[in-house]
């Protein structure tokens, strides 16, 4: 069988690394082992490279470790001490790359495989994508202790004991939520470090909590689709969206509402009841509505419609007390980021009314199918609301940080470009009017989908669109006002 090869190539500022064995799944063989290091070499050399990217050939295996062929002139213990060494070698030329690296797993990686994924800072994977160092029904070898404090730190040590006693291949799913249960407790320490517990933190303590129940629910429903594994209660089906949106997602709209509407927005306080008591409201509400659902197993009784109806109202309260706020603002300038915020209370008062009656009167739509409202509320929801505030959210928080980035860097007397300068309203006023259609075709095709479903995904994509091109007229903008406040030599009127 062929050698393989380690190719290198250089795609802008990218650097591709590719192991190139498809017919042995990758198997890593001494030359590719080689290969790699020099590839290594080349980035390190190269200052134009700024991310590394490292893949398998042919989609169905990243790396399936090194090719037990290798291990055939092996005559002692100390053969096997002085291939982990080897190894050892190899993977620190990844770990020890100047730019950042990102493994593109396709498939399998084991072993070796898994170790060089590991070495790097990032790792993406397909769905169906398995991890494992399967030696306990292999070869029987040992890892270095390098490599058991990487994967262990990696993956936990609970899953770093199964995949080496067990030889268990995990899934790409359960190394998600391994991920996101690291980056859980990294906010939590942040949360317990700050050095008030005011309210925007109580709020944000609310928000993770919501976070964790969906996750938990959408781990149980990945486990029916992606495995069969039968729910333990068929309401995880309505408790997996109701946390995701009325929980963490509204929370977190909520919490920072109450602080960021007021002072971006130039408007009057919201009223201290409803910014100290809603939060903890409305997890009481979902708490309670989630327990009725679990105990009648999804079925919607007397308690579930009651929760959901006072959970619908208090959102739809937010929404108008918020429009009623920005129409009495103390600024009256025109202001796009305003108009996002408009939509999304407008939609989220459309949702929580929509909602409120389709679970109180579950026949009241006339002419229109459950599913559908199910489809408009979800459109409402997470493209009207969410959707709308974290675009006017972004349109006023990434001008400001470039700006202020900017400032620092400009000397004495000499002024960076104002955010209107670094992203016009004019641009944003076109994302804006995109978005608007957009949801507007979204919300005729949950109702209509043979007239508007294409024309609602062409809208879709063209709003995304516009607003990627934005962000990155922001990025552009800072990037050249930081190259020409590193350039300037003497005080000038801007930089």
């Amino acid at each position: 069988m062929s050698e393989g090869a380690v190719r290198y190539e250089r795609d802008g500022v990218v650097g591709r690394i590719t192991f190139d064995r498809p017919a042995a799944r990758n198997a890593m063989t001494w030359t590719m082992y080689d290969e790699l290091a020099r590839a290594c070499e080349k980035i390190a050399a190269d200052s134009e490279v700024r991310v590394a990217v490292l893949r398998g050939a042919g989609g169905k295996a990243f790396v399936a470790g090194t090719d037990i062929g290798q291990f055939r002139d092996f005559k002692s213990g100390e053969d096997g001490v002085d291939y982990e060494r080897r190894v050892a070698k190899y993977l620190a030329a990844v770990e020890e790359l100047p730019v950042p690296s990102l493994a593109v797993v396709e498939g399998w990686a084991i072993g070796g495989g898994l170790a060089i994924a590991a070495a790097c800072d990032l790792r993406v994977a397909t769905p169906g994508s398995r991890f494992g160092v399967p030696i306990a029904r292999t070869l029987g070898n040992c890892l270095s202790i390098a490599n058991y404090a990487c994967l262990a730190a990696e993956l936990g040590l609970a899953r770093t004991k199964r995949m080496l006693l067990l030889a268990e291949m995990l899934a790409a799913e359960e190394l998600l939520a391994a991920g996101f249960l690291a980056f859980v407790v990294a906010v939590l320490v942040c949360l317990a470090r700050a050095p008030r517990q005011n309210r925007t933190v109580g709020s944000m303590w609310l928000v993770l909590a919501s976070l964790l129940v969906a996750v938990v629910f959408g781990l149980m429903l990945a486990s029916l689709f992606g495995w069969g594994i039968a729910l333990p209660n068929q309401a995880a089906h309505s408790l997996h969206p109701g946390w995701s949106l009325l929980g963490w997602t509204g929370l977190l709209v909520t919490g920072m509402g109450f602080e960021l509407v007021p002072m971006l927005q130039m408007t009057a306080q919201y009223p201290k009841p409803m910014a100290r008591y809603m939060g903890a409201l409305l997890l009481a509400l979902l708490a309670l509505w989630s327990a009725a659902l679990w105990i009648d197993e999804g079925r919607w009784g007397e308690v579930a419609v009651g929760c959901a109806v006072a959970t619908a109202a208090a959102y739809a309260l937010f929404a108008v007390v918020t429009v009623v706020l920005q129409q009495r603002r103390r600024r009256r300038l025109a202001d796009v980021t305003l108009d996002f915020w408009r939509v999304g209370m407008l939609s989220l008062f459309g949702a929580s009314l929509a909602w409120g009656i389709r679970v109180a009167w579950p026949g009241a739509w006339a002419g229109a199918s459950p599913e559908s409202m199910d489809i408009l509320i979800g459109v409402l929801a997470m493209f009207g609301f969410a959707g709308s505030v974290i675009s006017g959210m972004l349109y006023k928080i990434m001008p400001f940080l470039a700006w202020f980035h900017l400032q620092s860097m400009c000397g004495p007397g000499v002024l960076a470009p104002n955010m209107k300068k670094i992203l016009p309203d004019a641009r944003q006023r076109l994302q804006f009017r995109s978005q608007v259609l957009a949801l507007a075709l979204l919300c005729a095709a949950a109702l209509w989908p043979g007239l508007f479903v294409y024309p609602a995904a062409l809208a879709l994509a063209a709003t995304a669109v516009l607003l990627e091109m934005n962000l990155l007229a922001v990025v552009r903008a800072y990037r050249d006002g930081r190259a020409r406040a590193a350039s300037q030599s003497a005080p000038r009127d801007s930089c």
